[in-house]
């Protein structure tokens, strides 16, 4: 597999809404025109300076991108609709840096929304065989079944092997919460923002040992958006370089033979990732040690411990000594998920890997003065589909230096919104929207009432 760049690309802006608790009041046509407008702003661009649209959903109908891109304008430009489980938005991406890579397109935005229903995850094509099916029953055929979610049994029964392998406690996997319920607290656009004790989060109600309620994440409503472009389009443009950040290394993969050779963490794709984050470190010319700043995909407790371990954040068979020093947080060597994770930010799956982006994006910049981590100038992404897909990135600063907390005056002039997106979750004005719609091509009868809900809303 070849890991040359025919050219760098970047990631020039991102836009979030809030994650919510599944609701009838939104329909995803907001909330990805939300996310998309802000993004256009954050990058001080036109829709008409859009070359691609790539949409990122898993629950939905066909075309639900179409639906989605057409209130910027009708532009006649390619939209793909993508999906890839929870690995849905970093996958949008992966296919927005191809394309850029490949010399095909020079700026490519890429979308990621979700309406999810309230509860666990459920299927919803019962005359047919689930993609899933064939892991089910390999976890049934090493470690029986109960009647909790699937998806908790499955990453529930990996946590047990690693407690089996290297003594890991129920303990360790309920700290991880702690610390990812306490970072939320700090993130404006996070689903839950209530700091919890580690008895709390112990004592809350058992789901699949040794995962209680609060080491789970909800499903949740939600978007959020980049815009990736080429080495060419931001020379073209080089006042907005300051905030462009380089997608220095990155890799889709899917999984390896060890999936089905029993182990319990290996059904969770840990070949996969180890195999993703080796391509995407060795691309980008760093190694884990160099990270101080990862967003991983920590949908239980249980996964971000043997996903440390995977990345090469820790010793092998170690996550779990990394959590007791703390060294998962701020102060230690690597803060993990500062904007919640999915446990405590939510988990609305097509908008997940694109808002683990944001958030390293903001932090690469200076912007989270918040939760600013010091010393960054490498980010990891991990964001994990099980079926299987993973997506593993590196972000680098465009001039290579390390993050600097920005000046809030400046970032309200630059981020295009008049405030600080990192820092509060706020809105957009109509004179904003009508700035970045398309110019020529725009349709009111495509837009609808989605604006004027948007804007009652936030």
């Amino acid at each position: 597999m070849s890991t040359s760049s025919p050219t760098p690309v970047y990631i020039l802006g991102v836009g979030l809404t809030k994650f919510t608790k599944p609701s009838p009041k939104t329909d995803y046509t907001e909330l990805g025109y939300e996310a998309g407008l802000k993004c256009l702003l954050d990058s001080h661009l036109n829709y008409d300076h859009i070359e691609a649209g790539i949409a990122c959903y898993a629950y939905g109908d066909s075309t639900c991108g179409q639906r989605v891109f057409y209130q910027f304008g009708l532009t006649s430009i390619p939209i793909y609709n993508v999906n890839n489980n929870c690995s849905t938005g970093s996958t949008g991406l992966n296919l927005a840096r191809t394309l850029i890579r490949s010399g095909e397109r020079n700026c490519v935005l890429v979308i990621g929304f979700e309406k999810m229903f309230a509860g666990s995850l459920q299927s919803f094509f019962k005359d047919r065989t689930s993609p899933t099916g064939r892991i089910a029953d390999m976890m049934v055929e090493t470690r029986g079944v109960t009647n909790s979610p699937g998806a908790a049994q499955m990453f529930g029964n990996a946590g047990k092997e690693y407690m089996e392998k290297y003594g890991a406690t129920p303990t360790d996997f309920a700290e991880i919460a702690r610390i990812n319920h306490l970072h939320s607290s700090k993130n404006p656009y996070s689903q839950f923002r209530t700091p919890y004790t580690l008895s709390e989060i112990l004592s809350s109600p058992t789901i699949h040992p040794p995962l209680t309620k609060l080491q789970c994440c909800p499903t949740s409503d939600g978007a959020a958006a980049a815009i990736i472009v080429s080495q060419s389009f931001l020379d073209a443009r080089p006042h907005l370089k300051s905030n462009a950040i380089l997608i220095a290394g990155q890799c889709l993969a899917t999984d390896g033979p060890s999936l089905f050779d029993g182990s319990a963490i290996n059904l969770m794709g840990f070949e996969m990732t180890q195999r993703a984050a080796k391509a995407a470190l060795e691309e980008a010319g760093t190694t884990a040690k160099d990270v101080k700043v990862c967003e991983l995909h920590d949908c239980f407790s249980a996964n971000e411990l043997i996903t440390i371990d995977a990345l090469g954040l820790s010793k092998p068979g170690k996550a779990h000594e990394m959590v007791r020093d703390g060294n998962i947080t701020f102060g230690g060597h690597c803060v993990i998920n500062p904007s919640g994770g999915l446990i405590s930010k939510g988990h609305p799956l097509g908008a997940t890997g694109i808002a683990q982006c944001a958030e390293l994006v903001w932090h690469l910049r200076g912007w989270t003065t918040n939760r600013f981590v010091e010393g960054v100038d490498v980010a990891l992404q991990h964001n994990l589909g099980l079926g299987g897909a993973v997506v593993v990135t590196v972000y680098k600063r465009a001039d290579g230096k390390k993050a600097q907390i920005a000046d809030e005056e400046i970032v309200k002039r630059e981020s295009g919104v008049g405030y600080n997106p990192a820092v509060e979750a706020r809105g957009f004005t109509r004179e904003q929207a009508d700035r970045v719609r398309s110019r020529t091509k725009r349709s009111e009868w495509a837009l609808a009432d989605t604006e004027k809900k948007v804007l009652a809303r936030i």
